[in-house]
């Protein structure tokens, strides 16, 4: 095999060491190979760095372990002469039954010098902090809805039914209420009567939902969960704030990804966070696609072609289009909202919501890589592209399915009276 990278070296990265192997041109035909095994503390990984730098080493590989590979990944990126690949472990995969950390670095130069595996997508540092705040504003909002369902299913112990009768328990009269019962209020009608606004129209029922056996007990648990829920809307609130202000510099692409219907604020933040905004390290928008998970995976054997399940990607931004594509679909007059229609039925409501999900993000790279908003294509697309006859014969053909005889006339023009 020819050999693509002369100065190289391949890491096997873990929680307490890293074991390197390089292999640089020796004095005959053969390669010097040459081990080493360095702990993952930063002045070891110093020294590290200026071995290889010793050697000439221009190509660093080494395996995306956790988040083992980060400190060393970082310091090697700021390091002028070395360039850092982050490498797929499911296309490393060596020989059964041979699997030492040593091997495995031995096996990952080997593959980087004859270029048969390729460096995953890093983005830069300022992406990368955002994509922290985004990823953990997520998980807090996560955590916040499952400590909601912790509290209603623990009401459901007092008999306060509650959240039959208000659409959020964490709202301004359900709160109320809540904050009343902790204190100690115990009479379903003075309970009842704290409801604001449209509420007030459900006291009577009000009344009844909130009549149990709510102890003292029960008022020391709820007051820490609501604490809980106060604080973690704090967190995101402060997440949110920062977000903003990271984002500063991004503002335009910003403005073009909430032109996407279906698409908010809080999506494009995800989005942009994901995949960064230069769009030159996808090639094509297939190659964004492919890399995040939202579109078809290929299973091909003997010739025959079988169902393809979609790769595991990119989670987080894998969400952020998920519940953008729900929104989309309910969307009225609207592209996505007519595919959503017309793949339903087909594909069923999951496939559908990734194919919806996959034109987002098709949409998302040509906006950034021509810096153009949002070209809605509208809900005749489809049917303006098959044709008026072809579209009219393909309905004829299902009323008659059905059992119904069609004749068709032509709708007349209507005739404008001009009343002057």
């Amino acid at each position: 095999m020819d050999v693509l990278h002369e100065r190289c070296a391949g890491v096997d990265v873990s929680k307490t060491d890293c074991k390197v192997a390089i292999r640089v041109p020796g004095r005959g035909v053969r390669p010097h190979r040459e081990v080493r095994t360095f702990s993952a503390m930063t002045d070891d990984l110093l020294a590290l760095r200026d071995w290889l730098v010793d050697n000439g080493i221009t190509v660093v590989g080494m395996e995306a372990t956790g988040a083992y590979w980060k400190p060393l990944y970082y310091l090697l990126e700021a390091t002028d002469g070395i360039e850092p690949w982050l490498l797929n472990a499911q296309h490393m995969k060596a020989v059964p039954g041979r699997k030492t950390d040593v091997k495995d670095s031995q096996w990952i130069c080997r593959l980087v010098e004859h270029g048969l595996v390729r460096p995953s997508f890093v983005p830069p540092r300022e992406i990368r902090q955002l994509r922290d705040l985004t990823r953990y504003r997520t998980e807090t909002v996560r955590d916040r809805a499952r400590d909601v369902n912790r509290l209603n299913m623990f009401l459901e112990d007092a008999g306060i039914k509650l959240s039959t009768v208000v659409s959020d328990i964490t709202g301004t009269s359900a709160r109320r209420m809540l904050d009343a019962l902790v204190a100690g209020e115990r009479d379903p009608e003075v309970l009842s009567d704290l409801a604001l606004g449209a509420m007030r129209g459900k006291i009577p029922v009000l009344n009844r939902a909130l009549t149990g056996h709510f102890t003292e007990h029960h008022a020391f648990v709820v007051k820490t969960m609501l604490a809980a829920l106060d604080h973690a809307q704090e967190r995101i609130e402060s997440l949110g704030r920062e977000v903003d202000r990271q984002l500063e510099p991004f503002r335009r692409q910003v403005q073009l990804l909430v032109t996407i219907p279906g698409v908010g604020l809080t999506a494009a933040q995800v989005i942009l966070a994901e995949i960064g905004t230069d769009m030159n390290r996808f090639p094509t928008a297939g190659h964004l696609a492919s890399w995040a998970g939202m579109c078809p995976g290929n299973h091909e054997s003997a010739g025959k072609r079988r169902r393809g399940t979609t790769r595991p990607g990119d989670v987080w931004l894998k969400g952020a289009l998920g519940i953008a594509a729900l929104s989309a679909s309910r969307t009225k007059g609207t592209y996505l909202a007519a595919r959503y229609r017309r793949l339903i039925g087909r594909l069923g409501r999951n496939r559908t919501m990734v194919a919806i999900g996959h034109s987002l993000l098709v949409s998302a790279w040509h906006m950034l890589s021509t810096d153009t908003p949002y070209r809605d294509l509208g809900p005749e697309h489809f049917t303006d592209r098959l044709g008026k006859t072809r579209q009219t014969r393909r309905l004829v053909a299902q009323l008659a399915a059905l059992g119904y005889d069609v004749d068709l006339h032509d709708k007349p023009t209507p005739t404008i009276v001009n009343p002057g």
